[in-house]
């Protein structure tokens, strides 16, 4: 085993942790290595922009993670495609799929508008938020073990399989999410709706989490 390969990945790691960045001294302290070589591990991370320096030149996960991650996320869109069409069908309301970014940021991979509807929420897929803010972040959040402190709407979510949020991420609009069953039990990406209505909730969160579990057996 590369034993620098090695010390650069745990970098990797020890910053998906920390999304508010790292010194290098810290850095060096959790990876356990002299602060020369950190440094020298940074420097080569960051030719490859897979971190930066923050304005307060605090090192943080680079966007060449993402294209890196590109051709996993092609086929997670492809296997996606097909159940958020139906679900965006089967609701009358937007359909997106989530992925979480990091430690504490969710990101929208996929929007699907249902076809003849005559009034549906629209938004950009790439949009991000905070994962302790809108149904899809909640819904990784209730698939975990139960954290100190955790909102009571997560425990919610834990209890009837699916998470519900109203005006968190969009004004007026409620998100409606499941946690997609990952491989080993982790879960990385939730399937939700956005609805302006607040009726037929249970309803929509059946539906919504049989979406999610049809989407994890394609996936597994």
């Amino acid at each position: 085993m590369s034993k620098t390969l090695h010390h650069g990945l745990l970098i990797l790691g020890v910053l998906s942790e920390h999304p508010r960045g790292l010194t290098v001294s810290e850095v060096a302290d959790a990876v356990g290595v002299h602060r020369t070589v950190a440094h020298r591990l940074v420097r080569t991370l960051e030719a490859h922009q897979l971190c930066r320096r923050d304005h307060q030149r605090r090192i943080v996960l680079g966007t060449g993670l993402v294209t890196l991650a590109e051709p996993v996320q092609q086929d997670l869109r492809a296997l996606a495609r097909p159940v958020l069409d139906d679900l965006a069908e089967a609701t009358r309301a937007t359909a997106h799929l989530m992925v979480r970014e990091g430690a504490a940021e969710m990101r929208a991979l996929m929007v699907v508008e249902p076809r003849g509807a005559r009034v549906h929420v629209s938004f950009r897929p790439g949009q991000t938020h905070s994962i302790e803010q809108g149904s899809g972040g909640l819904a990784l959040l209730a698939h975990g073990p139960r954290r100190e402190g955790e909102r009571p709407e997560v425990a919610e979510a834990r209890a009837q399989g699916y998470a519900v949020t109203m005006g968190e991420v969009i004004p007026a609009v409620t998100g409606i999410s499941a946690a997609v069953p990952g491989r080993g039990g982790e879960a990385t990406t939730s399937i939700g709706i956005s609805v302006f209505e607040q009726t037929a909730l249970h309803d929509l969160g059946a539906t919504v989490a049989a979406a999610a579990t049809r989407l994890g057996e394609l996936l597994d």
